[in-house]
Formats: C-alpha cells, sequence, structure tokens
C-alpha cells in the first residue's frame, strides 16, 4: 500500500493471530517488486488494540481471508467502518518445489496489488506505475 500511495493513508497490518515472523517466499516476492518486508513484524488484532490502534479511528478494514474477515466483523460490529473481503488464494501450501512455491507467492501478491489498484486507483507514488515485477520474476 505505501509503494502504491506513499502516505495517503494510514495503514496498518494485522491477522487473526500473530505469527510474529513474516514468511520468508513473502519476503522473497515482495523484494522483487522493491517492497522491503524483512523487518516487519505481524501482529494480530488484539495486539493492534493493546498497542494503542483503536479501531474506530479506520474507515476500512481489508480481511485477505474468511477468519480474519469474521474476527473483523466481530471487533468492529459497534463501529462505522467497511470491512471488505478480498478472496486472495492462500500460497502457504501451493507447491512442491522452491520455484513452485515462490510462484503461488507471486500469484497471491498481484492479486492484492490488482485489488489495491482497483480499490484505490491508480498509484500516486512516483515509480509505482512501474510497480511490476522484473520479467525474471514472472513465470
Amino acid at each position: 500500500m505505501k509503494k502504491l500511495y506513499g502516505q495517503r493513508a494510514y495503514v496498518q497490518s494485522a491477522g487473526v493471530r500473530n505469527d510474529m515472523e513474516i514468511d520468508g517466499f513473502s519476503v522473497a516476492v515482495c523484494k522483487e517488486m522493491g517492497i522491503e518486508l524483512s523487518r516487519h513484524r505481524s501482529r494480530s488484532f488484539e495486539e493492534m488494540q493493546e498497542w494503542g490502534d483503536d479501531l474506530s479511528q479506520f474507515d476500512l478494514i481489508v480481511a485477505l481471508s474468511p477468519a480474519s474477515q469474521r474476527m473483523a466483523l466481530t471487533l468492529t460490529r459497534f463501529f462505522h467502518l467497511d470491512v471488505e473481503f478480498w478472496p486472495i488464494v492462500d500460497p502457504t501450501a501451493i507447491g512442491d518445489t522452491r520455484e513452485a512455491k515462490l510462484a503461488a507467492y507471486r500469484q497471491a501478491r498481484d492479486m492484492i496489488r490488482d485489488r489495491m489498484v482497483a480499490r484505490f486507483g491508480p498509484p500516486s507514488e512516483p515509480g509505482a506505475q512501474d510497480f511490476t515485477p522484473p520479467a525474471s520474476a514472472r513465470r
């Protein structure tokens, strides 16, 4: 989101549970596009609230899994904000080889990027128009 739209919006990443470490395949396929995730840490909705993020201050929650959609709807039932479900393929169980796994993660990454552009419009950050993986990464 920040790569495409910069500081236009305040964005936080949260999930149903806290896995702390970001999946190495996610780090690899995002690095292909100039996005650095290696220092990123995931956190749960509960941790987000414990650390001071008030869900009522957000306008939108984008859920990428049915479980996160259910959790978001439960946590926000008394707030006026939208929860959108973007059905993105879960790449974690796809592929037997490293290349097959990377291909599945690239597919998920590209689905998320395409949904962001469809929802929020053309990228506004300089260079974000070229937000496509190098040809060597597209297979």
